[in-house]
């Protein structure tokens, strides 16, 4: 796992206030792993804060799954 995919799951599943152990890179955020709107731009804030970058907000809550957020990450870094 790279560092920048454990830090994605680290930021999750501290946001979302749920077991790190069901985060896979197919977890779809709201449907699995239960994300409602707020907690959306709520991941958005804190993977910027956690990589210190700023994303294209409209683009970022576009990402659907975990897997894809750790590569649109991976292009600002």
């Amino acid at each position: 796992m790279s560092d920048v995919e454990r830090r994605v799951r680290e930021v999750t599943a501290r946001t979302l206030k749920i077991d790190p152990g069901r985060i896979q890179d197919n977890s779809r955020f709201v449907e699995d792993l239960g994300a409602e709107s707020i907690q959306s731009v709520e991941l958005v804030a804190a993977f910027e804060e956690e990589f210190d970058i700023e994303m294209d907000e409209e683009e970022a809550l576009d990402v659907k799954t975990v897997g894809k957020a750790v590569e649109f990450i991976q292009r600002y870094l």
